[in-house]
């Protein structure tokens, strides 16, 4: 049976990753603060930029989830083959 490759994330592009997203919240969380709006707009746009990147967080563990059950599926098919290729005698008299 054929072993999949684990592809692992370096941390030199799990660092890139992580301050990419803390600068970008950062960034988009001041210009909210210093826009020439009332508090509670403000805390409107605040409010809904949290939950767009809880909802971010959310959507990209589904897609992982979803993609680790069907490898797991996958390789359970490759196990029932092969264990019935491992069975099967062509030479056997029934």
């Amino acid at each position: 049976m054929s072993t999949p490759t684990q592809h692992k994330s370096s941390p030199a592009f799990l660092a890139q990753a992580a301050i990419a997203f803390g600068v970008s919240f950062v960034a988009t969380t001041i210009g909210i603060i210093y826009l020439p709006l009332d508090v509670w707009q403000r805390g409107f746009l605040l409010m809904t930029s949290l939950f767009m990147v809880s909802s971010a967080f959310t959507l990209a563990k589904v897609i992982r989830d979803q993609f680790e059950s069907t490898r797991v599926h996958q390789r359970i098919d490759e196990a029932r083959v092969e264990k019935l290729m491992a069975e099967h005698d062509p030479f056997r008299v029934s």
